[in-house]
């Protein structure tokens, strides 16, 4: 597949690596793509780099990986072009300012997810919420004692979801599937929980897992 991922930083460049060792053709997109240029230099003529709008026509499957804040906006740059598509929504509504005790802040309530305000905005978009509830560094191909960790995904569109399940089996985790969209307003605070044990030990390399009686 064509995958247009939706962002300069960390995470949008560790899921790009990984779609591209699974063979897939890359397009990252940022609102400066020349910054970009020797990212993609680097891999090959699988991978390339674009404006927002482009990166957005460009994929079969397009990803947001930008920070929070910068979601909507980016969404709205990408205009109608995410209509029809498989979305992985990766994003946390996570405020530009510190963390209190070590908990994130959230720009966002229990009431409304960032999901449902970035589906509003484009209601014909596949959205699907993936990649939220860990690190970019344990985010493709992570290995663990217990076995493949688990990813909460929701979205609305079933056919979606398997899509992006088949690329989550690919990047070496199990699937749990939430529900809905509406699912993202228990899914997006994991990142929260997750982020404890970084700022109060410096570890960043756990994941959640799932058990079942």
């Amino acid at each position: 597949m064509r995958i247009g991922v939706i962002g300069s930083g960390i995470v949008g460049e560790v899921l790009s690596e990984g779609f591209l060792k699974y063979g897939h053709e890359v397009m990252r997109g940022s609102r400066t793509p020349e910054k970009l240029s020797a990212w993609a230099a680097r891999h090959g003529e699988r991978a390339s780099v674009g404006t927002l709008a482009v990166t957005a026509v460009y994929g079969d499957v397009v990803v947001l990986a930008v920070k929070g804040t910068a979601t909507e906006a980016a969404v709205e740059a990408c205009g109608e072009a995410l209509a029809g598509k498989v979305v992985i929504d990766t994003t946390n509504p996570i405020e530009d300012s510190p963390p209190e005790g070590g908990v994130l802040r959230f720009f966002t309530d229990h009431s409304q997810s960032l999901m449902e305000r970035v589906q509003s905005r484009v209601p014909e978009a596949k959205l699907v919420k993936a990649f939220s509830c860990v690190g970019a560094g344990v985010m493709v191909n992570p290995t663990f004692a217990a076995g493949r960790p688990t990813m909460f995904i929701c979205g609305s569109d079933r056919g979606a979801k398997a899509t992006v399940s088949e690329f989550l089996d690919d990047f070496g985790w199990e699937v749990a599937d939430m529900g809905g969209v509406i699912a993202a307003r228990a899914i997006e605070p994991l990142c929260m929980l997750w982020c404890i044990p970084g700022f109060s030990s410096q570890e960043w390399t756990h994941a959640f897992k799932l058990l079942h009686a």
